[in-house]
């Protein structure tokens, strides 16, 4: 049990009503979970007010409420404590309650539209392969050295991760690469954390939905570097117009990577293929089995993070050239009729272009372009044109089908794409809602030496409809169906 005193170490209370100086079992902010001589912290959500359930939080013998607005009714015995941010507290209170296990730690905080996934990951198996203990937290999963975790959120909420930054400072892990999305910026999911150093990877049109316009969205992606401490380092992709704007107000050490401007990292494409490409990074020459513009920025990114961490130039390169592709980006495969599919994430306009570009650069005249893509639902409405038009204008064949359409219709989720498919490319269009029936189409459409892209779900195991997952792979499904037609 810990002292509810040192717990609130830092948080700013607007009002007090009870004893501080008690001991607090566990700190929830699900009243569901709450136990004898727990914390509850009320939460304002966007579904559902964590205000509505302190009475029950209380019922199940919670010691101690936490909340932005005051209860009408105070009972004896419970300590009360109003703040002006229930997602801050959490945070600062999570960070104290597991002995701020981040300064026990080189926690590197990865943020930007595209790239984050790949980039810790990468990260955590060059430092792994480097003999290191290492610790991840990403969108795919939770990695305690070599013990793995499921997570549900691209940054998980601040119980979450302190507790798994705890279980890393008792195995002895000496490094952690953590993806901060903006919805964990905004809701406070990293406060109370100390990084070592951050990375910026690029911006582009996402979350608008959540972040309402560009500008709240990108000012939210750079509160990460504004926090960070004058020993820490700030990375930055250079050659994105908002590369400076993310580090102008940070403290910390200023250090700039790019394929295309005079940074203090430079890199340089050599030779692209669809088995890797042919890199030059401080004038040595490497290979990497990643292929793309995009993963030649992240692999840029990596090595200036390694070496700002202190590993040795020469090494860095070694273990680059041995990483392979994180599942679900740029995952492919060629099937024995010479057909190759490609499983991505890409789930944004920006990261479907650069996929697209990427792939035509790799054309050599005559292959098909077959493109299988949809967008979520319950998301930004806007990008589904813009998504639509670049598939239809980028792609031989485009495919539009469902991709977790969640409570919305599936049927309007296409026509939304449709409407940014020009005159021109219609005829190059086809729509069928049924996500597996649209991979097998695409694969009976392929000839050999054909590309096939299936976009927008990359890692994803699952099809969400209405509340409900059904298991679905998007790499599974096109390997069956390829694997099929051979047979």
């Amino acid at each position: 049990m810990k002292l509810l005193k040192d717990i609130l170490y830092g948080v700013s209370l607007s009002a007090v009503s009870g004893d501080t100086y008690v001991l607090v079992n566990q700190i929830h902010f699900d009243s569901r979970k709450v136990g004898m001589d727990d914390v509850f912290v009320a939460i304002k959500g966007l579904q559902t007010d964590g205000h509505s359930y302190i009475q029950t939080a209380v019922d199940a013998g919670a010691k101690a409420i936490v909340c932005e607005v005051m209860p009408d009714y105070l009972i004896n015995g419970i300590t009360y404590l109003q703040v002006d941010n229930g997602n801050r507290a959490l945070a600062i209170m999570a960070s104290n309650f597991y002995d701020n296990p981040s300064k026990n730690l080189k926690l590197v905080g990865v943020t930007g539209t595209n790239g984050k996934t790949t980039i810790t990951s990468l990260l955590y198996n060059l430092f792994k392969n480097a003999g290191y203990k290492v610790g991840l937290i990403s969108t795919i999963k939770i990695m305690v050295d070599t013990k793995e975790y499921q997570t549900t959120h691209t940054t998980p909420d601040a119980l979450t991760i302190n507790s798994n930054l705890a279980l890393m400072n008792e195995e002895g892990v000496e490094y952690c690469f953590i993806e901060v999305s903006s919805h964990g910026i905004h809701q406070k999911r990293a406060e109370g954390l100390y990084f070592e150093g951050a990375i910026f990877t690029n911006l582009s049109h996402d979350h608008l939905d959540y972040h309402k316009t560009f500008a709240e969205y990108r000012d939210t992606k750079k509160k990460l570097f504004d926090g960070l401490s004058k020993s820490a380092f700030a990375l930055t992709n250079l050659d994105d117009k908002n590369g400076m704007v993310m580090v102008q107000n940070t403290k910390a050490r200023k250090y700039t990577y790019a394929l295309k401007s005079f940074a203090d990292y430079r890199g340089q494409i050599l030779e692209n293929q669809l088995n890797g490409q042919l890199l030059k990074i401080d004038e040595n020459e490497l290979w990497s089995k990643l292929i793309g513009d995009f993963n030649a920025y992240n692999l840029l990114a990596i090595y200036a993070a390694a070496d700002l961490l202190g590993l040795e130039k020469l090494e860095i390169l070694r273990l680059i050239s041995e990483l392979e592709n994180v599942d679900g980006r740029f995952q492919y495969f060629i099937s024995k009729n010479k057909i190759t599919a490609i499983v991505d994430y890409a789930h944004t306009p920006d990261a479907l272009k650069n996929v697209l570009i990427t792939i035509n650069a790799l054309r050599t005249g005559n292959e098909n372009v077959i493109t299988v893509v949809g967008c979520g639902g319950d998301r930004d409405k806007s990008k589904r044109p813009v998504m639509g038009h670049i598939a239809s204008e980028m792609s031989g064949q485009a495919i539009f089908t469902s991709d977790n359409p969640r409570t919305e219709d599936p049927v309007i989720i296409l026509e939304e794409m449709e409407a940014g498919v020009e005159p021109q490319n219609s005829k190059k269009v086809l729509t069928i809602e049924n996500r597996k029936q649209a991979i097998k189409t695409a694969c009976k459409f392929a000839k050999a030496n054909d590309i096939i892209l299936v976009a927008g779900k990359g890692h994803e195991t699952y099809q969400e409809t209405n509340g409900k997952r059904v298991e679905f792979d998007d790499f599974k499904e096109v390997k069956s169906a390829l694997e099929h037609l051979n047979k």
